[in-house]
C-alpha cells in the first residue's frame, strides 16, 4: 500500500486553478443515516439516505488580477465546478479527480491581525452529485 504526504494537491474552483495558493484542503464525502427500526425489533436497523460532500480550502491570499480575490470574489453564492486530485498529476487510477459543482457559501477577503499570513479560508457545499475520475 502506498503512503502519501500531501504536498502538491491540486485544486481547481470555477475552471481557475488555484493550486499554488493552496495551504490546506479539506474534502468530506458523506451519506445520511436514517433510523428504520420498526416496532417488535430488539435491535435498530438503518438505511443510507442522501449523500453529500463539501470542501475547505485555505488560500494564501492574493489581489492580482488573476489571483485569489478576482477569482472568488463574484463566485460566493453562486454554483461552481470545482475538482480536487492528492497530487497536481494528471488523473490516474492513484490519483483520482473528485468533480462535481458547488456553492460557495463565503468567501472572506480580509482576515488576520498584525504580522499574520493574509490567508483566505473558504467552503465549498456540494450542489448535485460528484464523481471519482481516474482519466
Amino acid at each position: 500500500m502506498a503512503k502519501l504526504v500531501l504536498t502538491d494537491a491540486f485544486v481547481s474552483i470555477g475552471g481557475a486553478d488555484l493550486s499554488a495558493f493552496v495551504r490546506s484542503v479539506s474534502f468530506t464525502y458523506n451519506a445520511d443515516v436514517q433510523d428504520s427500526t420498526t416496532m417488535g425489533s430488539d435491535t435498530r436497523t438503518r438505511l443510507a439516505g442522501l449523500r453529500d460532500w463539501n470542501m475547505t480550502v485555505e488560500l494564501t491570499q492574493d489581489f492580482a488580477a488573476s489571483g485569489v480575490d478576482a477569482t472568488l470574489f463574484p463566485l460566493v453564492g453562486t454554483s461552481v465546478a470545482v475538482e480536487v486530485r492528492p497530487t497536481s498529476a494528471a488523473r490516474s487510477s492513484t490519483n483520482p479527480g473528485y468533480t462535481g459543482n458547488a456553492i460557495l457559501s463565503s468567501y472572506p477577503p480580509i482576515d488576520g491581525s498584525i504580522g499574520d499570513l493574509l490567508t483566505a479560508s473558504i467552503e465549498l457545499q456540494g450542489d448535485g452529485t460528484l464523481t471519482r475520475n481516474t482519466a
